[in-house]
């Protein structure tokens, strides 16, 4: 079993979830469907047998967000 670090962010009315350890997303109504989409994306992407290749564990992590003047 592997685990993996994701983000959600609202994109009008859905939400998007975007894996950080592989370049797979997905979205959904609520934040949960995204999250449930995310983790059927994930499992099938890692299905394929050269997925170790690119798949990087991610530590501990923060996420933010902030406005600069410019």
């Amino acid at each position: 079993m592997k685990s993996f670090k994701y983000v959600v962010y609202q994109e009008d009315k859905y939400y998007v979830s975007q894996c950080l350890n592989v370049d797979v997303a997905s979205f959904g109504e609520t934040v949960k469907e995204s999250v449930d989409n995310l983790k059927e994306a994930v499992e099938l992407y890692l299905e394929d047998e050269n997925v170790d290749q690119v798949y990087q564990s991610v530590g501990e992590m923060f996420t933010g967000e902030a406005q600069i003047n410019a």
